[in-house]
């Protein structure tokens, strides 16, 4: 009986999830967060670091 009323107790929590709020705020951060990642990573650097690592390699290979 003790042991039914402390799963009662714990499984009861009406905080439990998130919110519709909470789901749009995470998703709008989520997607700011891939904005910033795309433009990190179709810059002219990365794109120009990324091959020349690929030409190093290949040429490694050869």
């Amino acid at each position: 009986m003790r042991t039914r009323r402390w799963v009662q107790r714990v499984t009861a929590d009406p905080e439990d999830g998130m919110s519709t709020a909470e789901y749009a705020v995470g998703t709008v951060a989520a997607c700011a967060f891939a904005a910033v990642l795309y433009q990190v990573v179709t810059g002219d650097s990365v794109v120009a670091g990324l091959g020349a690592l690929v030409s190093r390699a290949l040429a490694t290979l050869a």
